[in-house]
């Protein structure tokens, strides 16, 4: 995340001291990546060229960077030494140590083991090695960690069992997302792009914020790539896959001015079909790949106490077929949980009528083919985003000055469809959106050791996005929504099917799901401090403060943006807003009070479609038609609202650390945590109704050790953890207060909405580590136990089963699992690579990940259960033992687990299938 905050010595008097100085920040960054590139190396024989060099190379820096700073030798156990580790020839079998693993956390560069924290690290290297490029591959080779499919907007990540529940555009994320020191307040910045030239990635469970950035309450993900450099570099990696995958990656840097100024420039482009065509239009695929991102570093060091990165990084916009990968399933034999039949759905009630039947070869088996789409309007998401930052960085005597100050921005846009070739949706749940967050950090830093050391500072950030949900319906629409009553209506003679086919026809909509247009408006303002204070030699204590004024906001209004051709049709008004209609009873006969301007209106819609130019002289038939195809229309226009404030989030949120860190040996630590921490409440709409939901607060308690042994080739981290939420933010079932005033019948209406769960608890066991002790083998696992539980959630939305007439309208979810907790979860990563043919090395890689069953829906539906599987990616290879080629085969999901995605009593989402390629990498 940041660079090693080192103490700075006096400026020296000699012009030669001076200069090599001005390379210390160099020397310690190229030492601090030596020593973590040699601790993900893996096992070499003792006679190993490349490892001895390396090793070499590490020790005569370190002496080097002494010896310039005019630092003398003192011999260990002398007051205030602190003994550096020399780097000694292993014999012939002996393992390399791993307890040099470095991790960012904390913004500083320091010790896996030193940091008495649940923290997680995978290295770019072994992302690299099995071509995982994004957030989905990433956490597949973490513990307890775990992506849930959504497309590049709406995914979300959880920890520990928690925030598998979608997000919406006001609400901020659980787990947050850091790259290079900015923090993303939207997750889908990350979604839409390949992660590249990654040098780690780390993952920190439980409440963040008193160190850094944005703060998040359940964890944070963070992503650190490789900076400019004044070594000259340049990788490059094509790879070449089934379904025309076509992967290139090229980074390469350097000096532009020796000692002042150094460059990085990378970028990786991929672009293939995906798994399902489209049979309406064959060139597109369901799950297709279009993406290219770049990002160009600039890395000046005028003097020994500055530096400024500069990065700029750019994702063009380009368009992927992600919503509508479904395969439906028929509800034939399907019974509610009272034993009443299972209630049909549209397409079932629809596409036996005469309207589609006569239009061509496409029935309801077509419409339950397993991967098998027939999508007239369906198009790709667009997406695309940029990105600046200037990190500057002041040495002031003992202390580190740290300025972020960074901008980012995202574009998407969906234009759907129902999945059928029918013009039923031109534009099926679409959404525009544009984002932008403006951020400002301010971070002081004191040089580690002594009794204290401490990092504190301000943070700022502001976020626009624009938001409009769309919708627009074609001429098959009529047809498709109508009921059977409706249908038989209308469908009886040329006239009715016109008015059934102008009701909806062409109407488009910023519609109600949940809020049309949106202007949402967040913004926050911390102060943090974070300490370590060191009691004794084997005692820390670490505290940490954060106060952060949250503000959120959200203006939003719903209306009709082009009434197509059925705007006649029209209701007078829906919640207060004029829709220009003329005022009829149910049986289509009008109102008293009809306008002159009103009756002219009916008097077009007679002669339109019966040739009548009275309204009054329909027969009851014709204005039955008239008063169905009116039904249809309304029933699709939903609820309509004016621009309209919701009341906005405006609070104080305070969040904490307490961690005492005990190390027993130099091979053995143990902590104990206690964290706390808050994320904003939600300005929003609920039907045209504002509805603010509360903050969401975390509590997490850990106990844990860290722990090297077997002579250092087997790291094993452990820990045990307790974690509280009050109002967790997701779907709850909320008292509608808009359809209750619509229907005034004196009942009660609800609707699904996101909301708070008054209480929810994860408590587990975590075990993460790395093992070397087999010759020229690397094993890295983890696992987990977690029981995820909503404590007390008495207004859950009913399951599918559940969706009975007459069924209450929620549920008591209490004592319940949470969805996508599954109870146990491991992973298993393991890199076996031996010399052969002199300078050559053959290699082998894999990474297994499993999970036991768990529900895939939000409303705990037994027809949502994932059973227990697992994916493993493989891969086989040969290369030069310097790194100069490496020809790889690549196998993802090698085994062909077929387990959905996702799972529905009516449809499912397909799992990705088995996918081989061969990958080149190499250095230039």
């Amino acid at each position: 995340m940041q660079s090693s905050n080192q103490a700075v010595p006096q400026r020296p008097h000699t012009r030669k001291q001076r200069a090599v100085l001005r390379r210390a920040p160099l020397f310690t960054a190229m030492l601090a990546g030596l020593a973590f590139f040699g601790s993900s190396l893996p096992l070499y024989a003792a006679d190993d060229a490349e490892v001895e060099a390396l090793k070499a190379e590490i020790q005569r820096l370190r002496q080097e960077l002494a010896a310039e700073r005019g630092e003398v030798p003192q011999q260990p156990g002398q007051p205030g030494v602190v003994p550096q580790p020399t780097v000694a020839a292993p014999r012939v079998d002996e393992p390399q140590a791993l307890d040099a693993v470095v991790v960012r956390s904390r913004n500083r560069i320091e010790r896996l083991q030193d940091v008495p924290l649940s923290v997680s690290v995978v290295s770019g290297r072994e992302l690299d090695r099995l071509a995982a490029n994004d957030i989905s591959e990433i956490v597949k080779r973490v513990g307890n960690v775990s992506w849930n499919r959504g497309n590049q907007r709406t995914f979300s990540l959880s920890i520990r069992g928690l925030g598998k529940a979608g997000q919406t555009e006001a609400q901020d994320p659980s787990i947050g997302i850091i790259v290079d020191g900015v923090s993303y307040a939207y997750n889908a910045l990350a979604s839409s792009y390949n992660f590249h030239d990654v040098e780690a990635v780390e993952v920190t469970r439980g409440p963040q914020g008193t160190l850094l950035g944005k703060n998040t309450s359940l964890g944070v993900l963070n992503v650190v790539t490789r900076k400019p450099s004044f070594t000259p570099s340049a990788d490059y990696s094509l790879l070449f896959g089934e379904r025309d995958r076509v992967v290139g990656k090229f980074a390469a840097g350097g000096p532009i001015v020796d000692g002042v100024l150094a460059y990085r420039l990378s970028f990786v482009g991929e672009k293939g079909e995906g798994d399902i065509k489209n049979r309406d239009n064959k060139d597109i695929s369901y799950q297709n790949i279009d993406r290219l991102s770049g990002r160009a570093q600039l890395l000046f060091t005028p003097s020994e106490n500055f530096n400024a990165r500069l990065a700029f990084e750019v994702t063009p916009r380009a368009g992927e077929s992600t919503n509508g990968r479904t395969t439906n399933l028929p509800t034939a034999g399907l019974r509610y949980s009272n034993g009443a039949q299972w209630g049909v759905t549209n397409a079932e009630r629809a596409l036996g009528r005469d309207w589609f039947t006569r239009q061509g070869n496409y029935s309801l088996s077509d419409y339950y083919r397993e991967r098998y789409t027939n999508a007239d309007t369906m198009r790709p998401l667009v997406t695309g985003g940029h990105g600046a930052s200037v990190e500057l960085n002041w040495q002031l005597g003992s202390h580190t000055l740290t300025s972020i100050t960074a901008y980012h921005d995202y574009h998407f846009n969906a234009v759907n469809d129902e999945g059928t070739p029918f013009d039923i949706s031109r534009n099926s749940g679409g959404f525009w959106n544009d984002y932008s967050q403006r951020s400002q950090e301010l971070r002081i830093t004191s040089a580690p050791g002594g009794f204290v050391d401490y990092q504190g500072g301000l943070y700022y950030i502001d976020v626009k996005n624009s938001v409009d949900y769309q919708r627009e319906w074609g001429n098959d629409a009529g047809a498709w929504f109508a009921n059977n009553a409706q249908y038989a209506t209308l469908n009886a003679n040329a006239a009715g099917r016109l008015l059934m086919q102008d009701s909806v026809d062409r109407l488009t909509m910023s519609y109600n799901s949940p809020a049309g247009l949106q202007s949402i408006r967040n913004k926050s303002l911390a102060v943090f401090a974070q300490a370590n204070w060191h009691l004794s030699e084997p005692l820390t204590l670490t505290t940490g403060l954060r106060f952060t004024r949250e503000r959120r906001a959200n203006a939003a209004s719903t209306f009709i943006r082009d009434n197509g051709f059925g705007g006649a049709l029209n209701p007078t008004s829906v919640n207060g807003v004029n829709l220009g209609g003329f005022d009829s009873a149910s049986d289509g006969s009008l109102n008293p009070g009809n306008s002159a301007e009103q009756i002219a209106l009916a008097n077009s819609v007679a002669q339109r479609y019966f040739g009548i130019s009275d309204y009054a002289a329909l027969d009851s038939t014709q204005r039955a038609q008239v008063a169905a195809a009116k039904a249809i229309r309304a029933g699709q226009i939903g609820v309509i609202f004016p621009r309209s404030k919701a009341e906005s989030f405006n609070e104080l949120q305070p969040a904490f650390v307490l961690s005492p860190s005990y190390k027993i040996n130099d091979n053995l630590t143990t902590y104990v945590s206690f964290q706390y921490g808050e994320k904003a409440g939600i300005s929003q709409f609920t039907n045209g109704i504002s509805n603010r939901i509360d903050a969401e607060k975390t509590t997490s308690y850990e106990v844990g050790f860290k722990s090297a042994l077997f002579n250092k080739t087997l790291i094993l981290n452990a820990d045990i953890y307790l974690t509280n939420v009050k109002d967790f933010q997701q779907s709850v079932r909320v008292y509608d207060a808009y359809t209750t005033a619509l229907r005034n019948d004196g009942e009660l209406y609800y609707a699904s909405a996101t909301g708070s769960v008054p209480k929810v608890q994860s408590k587990g066991v975590e075990i993460d580590g790395v093992y070397n002790g087999i010759r020229h083998t690397t094993i890295r696992f983890a696992g987990a136990y977690t029981d995820a539980r909503y404590k007390k959630f008495t207004n859950a939305a009913q399951p599918a089963e559940n969706g009975y007439s007459g069924a209450p309208p929620y549920t008591d979810f209490s004592g319940k699992t949470l969805p996508g907790a599954s109870k146990f979860t491991a992973n298993i990563g393991v890199d076996y690579r031996i010399p052969v043919l002199g300078d050559k090395e053959f290699h082998v890689d894999f990474n297994t990940e499993y999970h036991t069953k768990y529900y895939s829906d939000n409303s705990l539906s037994k027809y949502s259960i994932i059973k227990a599987g697992s994916i493993t990616d493989f891969g086989i290879g040969l290369g030069a033992r310097n790194q100069s080629w490496d020809v790889s085969l690549i196998a993802k999901n090698v085994f062909n687990n077929d387990d959905p995605l996702t799972l529905t009593a009516t449809s499912f989402t397909p799992a990705y299938y088995r996918w081989v390629g061969i990958q080149f990498t190499g250095k230039l």
